[in-house]
C-alpha cells in the first residue's frame, strides 16, 4: 500500500485531464476503495469541501473549486448557510479560515435564503454590493447538502391547526405539522419531526410527527431532546448486546500469553462518580536511581473482535458521550463497566507499557506487554489531595506498599510536570465548571473541578504513555491514528500579539510559544487573565485524528496518540490492535487510507458529542435561570460584536447576550481589533475578559436565548478596576436608535472551562 494519503490520491484524480464530475459514492469506487469503507469515504470528501480542496459542483457532483464554469458573470460561491432569528442569513465559504472571522461570510438578504437552514452547503450567487458597502452579499440558488432532516421542536396548535415550534433560532416560525393525531400529540410536548418541505421566505414548510418525547419540563424530556436534536445513539441493537454476554461468558481469567502482574502493587485513581476505570498505575525506583513506571491500560481488544459486531458498533459511535445526567456508552456496560474496567481485587487483563526514566525525568527506555493484573486499591482524586497535603494521617489507613507508592507516584509526576512545562508545553489554567443536579436532573448549583496535583499526577503518566506509544510506532516505520494539534494560523498569532498589547501587556511576537507561556504566567494572578486565556485559546486550532505526521502544538510533542481510554474512546482501540500484531511477531495492517478515513470520522463524532454535551448543558442552565429573573450575578466578557456583548457566569456557566442598545449611558462602537465596545465618554468600554455584574432580564429555553443587563464593571481586562452605577441615566438618543435598528448578524457563543489539550 503506498504512503501516499487518500485525500492526495482524490485530489490527483480529480485533478486528471480526463476526470468527469461523479458523486462521491462513484469517485469512490473509481479509487477502487471497499464499499464498507465508503460511508466513511464521503465523510472525508466533505471535509476536504469545508476545507476548501475539493468543490460540490452541479448535481451533487465532486469538482475542483472553481472548476466548473458558471453562465452567469456573477460568481457561484459554496458555503456553510447560519440563519438568524430575524430570518435573513450568512454564508461562509467553504475552507475560509477562522482567523477571518466574520470579514469573508456572505450577506444573504431574508427573500434570498431560500430553503436553507443553519448548516446546510449552499451555492451561493454572489450581488453586486452598493458603492461604499464593503460587506458581500448574494442569494443562495442551490442547496447542496442538508445539515439533518429531523428536528426537535414543541407542539402547538393554532386555529385548529398543528405546528411545531423548533428548538433554538434554525427557524424564526413554527412548521406546520400534518396529522399529530397519529402520535397522539398535546400541547406543548416535546416532538421530533420529519421535514417534507423546508420553509422558505414565500410557503411555511411542512413535517411529520416520528416521536413524541414528552411534556415540555418534564423530568428526562431536555435530555432526550438533545439526543435526538444530535442524533446520539441510545440502546445498544439486540445482537450486539448478544455478543457482549458471549464475551463474557466466555472470559475465564486464563493468564496464558500474559504478563502475571497480579502481585505487583498497582491503584487507579478517577474521580469520585466514576463507573469504569481505563488506567492503573505501578511505580518503583530502582538500584540506580532511575524509575520503572507502569501504565496499565485495560485490554478492550480482548474483548472486542476486530470486525465484529460489537467493533462496528463501537467504531459507529467513536466516542462515549458525556452528558450532565447520563452517559452513552460505546461499549456495552457488560465490558465498559465490567470485563475491561480495571475494579480494584479483580484479575483483569490490561496493555501495559513499562517506562524507565533517569532520576531527573529522561526517558531511556520502553517496554510493552499483555498482562493480567489487580488494582490494589481504588483512589479518588479527592481522596490523593488528602494524602499529599498530610500523608501522615494516612498511614494507618493504607498497606504499606500502598502507601509508598503514592509518594513515589508524586514525586516523579513533579520531576515530569517541570520537565515537560520547561520544554514547550502550553498550559491554560481557566478551571472547568460543572452543574449540580438534583435527583431528577434539574440544575441546583454548579462547580468548578480545578486541576489539583492529584489530577496533575495522573496527567503527566497518561501524557507520557500516549507519547512513548506513539514514538515507538512512529519508530517501527508505521502509519497509525495520530492525536495531531497544529500549528496556529501565523495570522492568528499575530492578531493574539496586537490584542495582548492592547492589554497594556509589553510582549514579543507570541508566534513564539515560550512567550505565550510567558504571558499566560504573567497574567496568573491579573484581572487579565480571563482575557488572555480566552484569547490565547482562540488563537488555537482543533486537536483531531489522522495518520498525518503533524505533532501536536499544545503539548509540543512531535509524535503523539491516544492509547489510555480504550474504554471510551475507538483511536485507542485502534492503537491497541496494532500492538497485538506487534506483540504476535506480525506487521500491524499499514493503511494510511482507511486511517485517514476512520480519524475523520471519529474526529467528526467526538465534536459531535462535545457540541450535545454543552447544549444539554445550556438548556438545563436556562430552565434553572428562568425561575431567578431579575437576580444579577458576576460574569466574564466572553465575546464582543456590533450587536453587544457576550458574558459567561463565573459561579453559574450560563452565556446570554448584553445588547448594545441596552448600554444606555453611551453610544458604543465596536473595534474589531481590541474586540471591544467604546463609547464617548471617557472609560467608557468594555473588552474580551472584564469582569461584569449582570441582571437576569429574559431566558427563553426553547431559542436557547438568554438576555442580561449590564449592572456595573467589576474590573476591567485591563487590569484597572471602575465601577458603573446601575442607575446612570437610560435614555436613548436618536442615532444610537438608527445604529441598533439595523443590527447585524447574531450568534450564540458556547464555551465551557477547557479541556486537558490532548
Amino acid at each position: 500500500m503506498s504512503d501516499e494519503s487518500i485525500e492526495q490520491r482524490i485530489l490527483a484524480h480529480v485533478s486528471a485531464p480526463n476526470y468527469r464530475p461523479v458523486k462521491p459514492r462513484a469517485l469512490a469506487k473509481q479509487l477502487n476503495l471497499p464499499p464498507a469503507t465508503h460511508g466513511d469515504f464521503r465523510k472525508l470528501v466533505k471535509h476536504m469541501i469545508k476545507a476548501g480542496k475539493l468543490a460540490w459542483g452541479p448535481r451533487h457532483l465532486v469538482t475542483l473549486p472553481g472548476a466548473v464554469p458558471e453562465r452567469s458573470e456573477r460568481p457561484l460561491v459554496t458555503g456553510e448557510f447560519h440563519r438568524t432569528s430575524k430570518g435573513y442569513g450568512f454564508v461562509r465559504p467553504l475552507g475560509t479560515p477562522i482567523s477571518e472571522g466574520r470579514q469573508q461570510d456572505i450577506f444573504i438578504p431574508l427573500r434570498k435564503t431560500g430553503d436553507a437552514a443553519t448548516g446546510d452547503v449552499v451555492k451561493v450567487r454572489l450581488k453586486r454590493s452598493r458603492r461604499g458597502d464593503p460587506r458581500l452579499s448574494g442569494a443562495v440558488v442551490e442547496v447542496l447538502q442538508r445539515e439533518t432532516n429531523q428536528f426537535v421542536g414543541g407542539f402547538l396548535q393554532r386555529g385548529g391547526q398543528a405546528f411545531v415550534q423548533i428548538d433554538g433560532s434554525i427557524f424564526a416560525e413554527p412548521i406546520p405539522v400534518a396529522d399529530p393525531g397519529a402520535k397522539n400529540a398535546a400541547e406543548g410536548d416535546k416532538v421530533v419531526i420529519e421535514m417534507l418541505r423546508f420553509p422558505t421566505h414565500f410557503h411555511p414548510g411542512e413535517g411529520v410527527i416520528v416521536e413524541v418525547l414528552g411534556a415540555r419540563g418534564a423530568p428526562g424530556v431536555d435530555t432526550r431532546s438533545i439526543i435526538r436534536e444530535f442524533n446520539l445513539p441510545e440502546r445498544f441493537p439486540l445482537e450486539v448486546m448478544d455478543h457482549a454476554r458471549a464475551q463474557a461468558a466466555a472470559f475465564d481469567e486464563s493468564m496464558e500469553g500474559r504478563t502475571d502482574l497480579t502481585a505487583a502493587t498497582i491503584v487507579t485513581i478517577d474521580p469520585e462518580d466514576a463507573r469504569d476505570f481505563d488506567d492503573a498505575i505501578s511505580l518503583e525506583q530502582l538500584e540506580n536511581g532511575h524509575w520503572r513506571l507502569g501504565v496499565h491500560i485495560a485490554d478492550v481488544a480482548h474483548f472486542v473482535p476486530e470486525g465484529s459486531l460489537l467493533d462496528i458498533e463501537a467504531r459507529e459511535r467513536a466516542t462515549s458521550v458525556y452528558l450532565p445526567d447520563r452517559v452513552i456508552p460505546m461499549l456495552p456496560e457488560l465490558i465498559s463497566n465490567g470485563l475491561a474496567s480495571l475494579q480494584p481485587d479483580k484479575l483483569r487483563y490490561a496493555k501495559t507499557v513499562f517506562i524507565e526514566w533517569t532520576a531527573d525525568g529522561a526517558r531511556v527506555a520502553t517496554e510493552f506487554q499483555n498482562s493480567a493484573i489487580v488494582s490494589k486499591r481504588r483512589f479518588s482524586y479527592e481522596e490523593v489531595d488528602d494524602y499529599l497535603a498530610d500523608p501522615n494521617r494516612w498511614k494507618s489507613k493504607l498497606a504499606s506498599g500502598v502507601f509508598a507508592l503514592l509518594g513515589r507516584m508524586h514525586q516523579l509526576a513533579m520531576i515530569l510536570r517541570r520537565r515537560r512545562l520547561e520544554g514547550g508545553a502550553i498550559e491554560l489554567t481557566l478551571p472547568e465548571i460543572k452543574i449540580d443536579l438534583d435527583k431528577k436532573g434539574r440544575v441546583c448549583g454548579a462547580h468548578a473541578v480545578q486541576q489539583t496535583v492529584s489530577h496533575q499526577m495522573i496527567e503527566e503518566f497518561m501524557l507520557a504513555a500516549n507519547e512513548a506509544v506513539a514514538e515507538h510506532l512512529h519508530d517501527q516505520g508505521l502509519n497509525f491514528l495520530r492525536r495531531i494539534h497544529e500549528q496556529p494560523d501565523p495570522r492568528k498569532l499575530q492578531a493574539l500579539t496586537e490584542f495582548v498589547r492592547e492589554l497594556g501587556l509589553e510582549c514579543d511576537s507570541l508566534i513564539s510559544r515560550f512567550e505565550i507561556k510567558r504571558i499566560v504566567q504573567q497574567v496568573r494572578d491579573d484581572p487579565r487573565r480571563h482575557a488572555v486565556h480566552f484569547a490565547v485559546l482562540r488563537s488555537m486550532q482543533k486537536a483531531v485524528y489522522s495518520p498525518v505526521e503533524e505533532g501536536h502544538y499544545a503539548l509540543n510533542s512531535r509524535h503523539y496518540c491516544h492509547f489510555t481510554s480504550p474504554i471510551r474512546r475507538y483511536p485507542d482501540l485502534v492503537i491497541h490492535r496494532m500492538f497485538d500484531r506487534l506483540a504476535r511477531g506480525q506487521r500491524p495492517v499499514d493503511d494510511f487510507e482507511q486511517l485517514a478515513l476512520i480519524g475523520v470520522h471519529c474526529s467528526d463524532r467526538e465534536q459531535r458529542a462535545e457540541a450535545a454535551e454543552r447544549e444539554l448543558i445550556k438548556v438545563k442552565l436556562l430552565t434553572f435561570l428562568k425561575q431567578r429573573i431579575g437576580e444579577q450575578m458576576e460574569a466574564v466578557v466572553t465575546g464582543v460584536e456590533d450587536f453587544g456583548l457576550f458574558a459567561q457566569g463565573i459561579e453559574l456557566p450560563a452565556e446570554g447576550l448584553i445588547r448594545t442598545e441596552t448600554l444606555a449611558d453611551d453610544y458604543y462602537r465596536y473595534d474589531r481589533s481590541t474586540h471591544s465596545l467604546t463609547g464617548h465618554r471617557q472609560g467608557n468600554s468594555f473588552r474580551l475578559g472584564d469582569v461584569v455584574q449582570v441582571e437576569i432580564v429574559r431566558v427563553d429555553i426553547d431559542r436557547r436565548e438568554l438576555d442580561l443587563r449590564m449592572v456595573r464593571r467589576l474590573s476591567r481586562a485591563s487590569g484597572v478596576a471602575r465601577l458603573i452605577p446601575a442607575d446612570q441615566d437610560k435614555k436613548k438618543t436618536a442615532r444610537k436608535k438608527s445604529k441598533t435598528a439595523g443590527a447585524t448578524k447574531k450568534k450564540t457563543v458556547r464555551r465551557k472551562g477547557p479541556r486537558r489539550p490532548g
